[in-house]
């Protein structure tokens, strides 16, 4: 399979639709590409389809994308197959966005087995995106593969319509005032503070490296004394708080309370992040915030960053699960046991005090701290 039509730039673009309707680590993963499109397009109206969390965190917010429609539930679409759709709602955003008429639409979701032809419904005078075996071709397309770095993979499909990768400048991801201000506003900024955050959570349980861990590190990093931050969803204040739970230093429980904003806001205040392959790693390394990483195999491909010196990787070899031994690398068993576990303290403490004494040069200016004895870090030398 490869890919169909050229990669020319398209003439007269005034409009363009991007169809992804993901999660936070998702949409970081695109903005090199969004970047890309404005780029070679900079008089169209960029416009992505996707979730309400992407209108309430985008709406206002300088960067690529100048507008977000948010997308109903769409079967195969950001919702399973089988789930219970208002149809009538479908159509009527179908009819509206042909009344946008759109230059180019691109599918960055998926294979495109059922995106593909959502995607045709809409109308755009230029079709293009990634299409697996058995899908609707678009006019420009690709070969979905999995697994694949996955901000590469979405800069290709900017590709099938001339977009090129802009320069490699950091940060990816805007910083808003109102950002600093909710930041703020929960907590304050010290002269000479020094955060570290941690994130113990994650969408897909077996991403999860172990509390007591997390908990072990925070003492590791409290006794250094920086000050430990601990995050999660508001689905995650149990998680949160176990974590603390275990710490015989103090930690901030952020758990629920920070919107989006408040957490960049938050996370570019941040010396250091440490966290599982969730969301809000990836918005760290967005915002130019050195992080340790704690990664399964494939998804370690999948998300390294365009900027791999802000990446402190920790990667699990762990290929079967714990439960019932089925080799989890092709398909998926049923059972949700840590693939991560195999990381140690150790490794993760280590890689962690490397990147306290030697800050990324792109990291915000007052994220920086005094490396051992009292020299400023960016005098130490290097490994």
């Amino acid at each position: 399979m490869t890919a169909r039509s050229g990669h020319d730039l398209v003439d007269d673009v005034a409009k363009i639709a991007v169809l992804r309707p993901n999660a936070v680590g998702d949409f970081v993963f695109a903005l090199p590409a969004l970047h890309a499109l404005k780029a070679a397009y900079p008089k169209a109206e960029l416009v992505l389809m996707g979730k309400a969390w992407h209108r309430d965190f985008l709406t206002g917010r300088p960067g690529p994308v100048d507008r977000v429609v948010e997308l109903p539930p769409v079967p195969g679409v950001g919702v399973p197959v089988d789930a219970c759709v208002a149809e009538p709602a479908i159509a009527a955003f179908v009819n509206r966005m042909r009344g946008e008429r759109f230059d180019l639409a691109l599918q960055m979701f998926g294979g495109g087995r059922h995106s593909n032809a959502f995607l045709a419904r809409l109308g755009a005078r230029l079709t293009a995106g990634w299409r697996a075996p058995g899908a609707p071709a678009l006019e420009r397309w690709i070969a979905y593969r999995e697994p694949m770095p996955r901000r590469l993979a979405l800069l290709e499909i900017a590709g099938l319509v001339g977009a090129r990768p802009r320069s490699l400048t950091l940060p990816e991801l805007t910083l808003t005032d109102a950002d600093r201000r909710e930041a703020a506003a929960l907590l304050p900024a010290l002269p000479g503070e020094r955060l570290v955050l941690l994130q113990p959570g994650s969408t897909d349980p077996r991403r999860c490296w172990p509390t007591q861990r997390f908990a072990a590190l925070g003492d590791v990093l409290a006794a250094m004394g920086m000050r430990v931050l601990v995050n999660g969803s508001p689905d995650e204040a149990a998680l949160v708080d176990a974590v603390i739970g275990q710490m015989r230093h103090p930690a901030t429980p952020l758990a629920g309370r920070l919107g989006l904003g408040g957490l960049c806001g938050l996370l570019a205040r941040a010396a250091l992040v440490v966290s599982n392959d969730t969301g809000p790693l990836h918005l760290a390394l967005a915002l130019g915030v050195p992080s340790v990483g704690i990664f399964w195999l494939t998804n370690a491909l999948e998300g390294m960053p365009l900027h791999p010196s802000l990446l402190y990787l920790a990667v699990a070899s762990t290929t079967r699960c714990a439960v019932c031994g089925q080799d989890n690398l092709k398909s998926r068993c049923a059972h949700d046991p840590s693939f991560v576990d195999d990381v140690s303290l150790e490794q993760v403490a280590a890689l962690a005090r490397t990147a306290l004494a030697h800050p990324h040069p792109h990291a915000y200016p007052h994220a920086r701290v005094l490396a051992p004895g009292g020299a400023h870090a960016n005098a130490a030398g290097g490994r």
